[in-house]
């Protein structure tokens, strides 16, 4: 019972065991891999910084999520990172300020959130992502999003699905309207919770045709295509008209890069985006209950535009299929260092026994080994071949 007691891990941290710790290591350099070949080069930020770097600007919104602690040395408050993306454009635009744009960076990493969620618990959990710094080219947001996909259909996640959304939308909707602070709350909140019956509602204050078209700008939520339909047919005040142009313009290129992804769009979304200055979009595959990875439009602490994609490593993980066991094979101790080395250089997984004295079948069975090493050749522990060799 002391053992179980002292394993015992708060809520949203867990150990990661054999093979489940080795296949998200084998994932996460797949996926660097990946964003290499498109030119991200990888930085790796630390896991802590001051509190008042880590989340000046736009990461202020992530301090309810962020993990604090007094520095012994300095006498400051450090952050433990709930997310890499700024801690990325931080060294984008000071030590890397020099280097032409736009810029490309990837990274991976462990981050610490306060609190986890229903769908997932996990407060700790790894980061894989790419940020395309100094340019506001819609190019540059369609590119993360096809390397994204593309990297996680090589893995063999199945059922992607990107759903594009525009949390600078409803903003700029609402600033023209002749509304309070308190009606502007209540508006959010049913836009939030796609409630039509409550912006109807609201219709005395915003005016019918103002209630009419904000219902009807929930409504569109859905298909890519049907929805920007919706959303070309309504008359937007001219900001709000330049973000829709914006969202159209990054549908019709990544329709054309990626012809058979399925797109959806949720213009109205802004809950986890509330650092974003663009267009957004959130990635989702059949076999994972939430999204396994997010990304787009923001600005770094000097102003430069940008976007990126951050990918959740423990629902990526989810979304795959299981991993084969790796052949592991058995080395009785007498065997010459220079075949085990061989072995080794031809792929197996070389498990040396430890002393002479042991039956390395035995050995290799209690050891979990698929193979043993007889007379010089690997054979499976239950092979015809390895029986006949007995007698």
């Amino acid at each position: 019972m002391q053992t179980l007691a002292a394993a015992l891990l708060p809520a949203g941290l867990m150990d990661v065991l054999p093979r489940a710790a080795a296949f998200e290591a084998q994932t996460v350099e797949r996926l660097m891999r990946h964003f290499a070949s498109f030119g991200y080069e990888r930085v790796k930020p630390p896991l802590m910084e001051f509190e008042e770097t880590m989340l000046a600007g736009s990461a202020a919104p992530l301090g309810a999520e962020t993990f604090r602690l007094m520095d012994p040395i300095s006498q400051r408050m450090l952050a433990l990172r709930p997310d890499m993306t700024m801690q990325v454009a931080r060294i984008a635009c000071s030590r890397l300020a020099h280097q032409p744009r736009p810029l490309r960076l990837g990274y991976a990493g462990q981050v610490v959130r306060v609190r986890g969620t229903q769908l997932r618990p996990e407060r700790q959990f790894g980061e894989v992502g790419a940020e395309i710094v100094g340019t506001d080219a819609p190019a540059a947001d369609v590119e993360v999003i096809a390397m994204a996909t593309s990297a996680l259909a090589a893995l063999g996640v199945a059922g992607l699905t990107v759903d594009l959304s525009l949390p600078t939308l409803v903003p700029a909707i609402l600033a023209e309207l002749p509304i309070d602070l308190s009606t502007g709350d209540r508006l959010r909140l049913a836009l939030d919770r796609k409630d039509i019956a409550a912006i109807t509602t609201l219709a005395p204050v915003l005016g019918d045709a103002n209630a009419a078209m904000l219902a009807r700008l929930v409504a569109s939520t859905g298909p890519a295509e049907t929805a920007l339909t919706v959303l070309n047919s309504l008359e937007l005040p001219p900001a709000a008209a330049a973000e829709r142009a914006r969202l159209k313009s990054v549908y019709e290129q990544l329709h054309r890069e990626s012809p058979t992804l399925t797109l959806t769009i949720d213009a109205v979304e802004n809950r986890g985006f509330e650092y974003h200055t663009g267009v957004t979009f959130a990635l989702f595959a059949a076999a994972a209950p939430d999204e396994i990875g997010r990304g787009g439009r923001y600005r770094t602490q000097t102003g430069e535009a940008s976007t990126g994609v951050t990918l959740f490593i423990d629902a990526v993980l989810r979304a795959l299929p299981r991993p084969a066991a790796e052949p592991r094979l058995l080395v009785p101790a007498e065997t010459l260092p220079e075949i085990v080395q061989r072995l080794r250089r031809e792929g197996w997984i070389a498990v040396g026994a430890l002393m002479t004295s042991i039956d390395p079948i035995a050995e290799a069975t209690r050891l979990g080994c698929t193979h043993v090493l007889i007379d010089g050749k690997p054979q499976p522990l239950h092979s015809p071949a390895r029986q006949s060799g007995e007698g």
